[in-house]
């Protein structure tokens, strides 16, 4: 998938934290794949992503924002 054009945001909590970010973006237009998201190392852009679909980043968001990672 080319992600080239991809718009990547880290969240506004990564702060200064030493680059142990993630970034995320959402992919629109590329065909077969329009609305997944996409989430990289941002110390490693060019290394490998993970796909979530819109249900599956939502309940991901729902458990951290819950505490369930800790």
């Amino acid at each position: 998938m080319d992600l080239s054009n991809a718009t990547w945001f880290k969240s506004s909590f990564s702060g200064s934290n030493g680059g142990n970010c993630v970034e995320v973006a959402r992919i629109n237009g590329e065909p077969g794949h329009a609305g997944l998201i996409a989430v990289r190392d941002s110390k490693d852009p060019d290394g490998p992503k993970l796909f979530f679909t819109p249900p599956e980043w939502d309940a991901f968001l729902s458990g951290a924002k819950a505490g369930e990672f800790g």
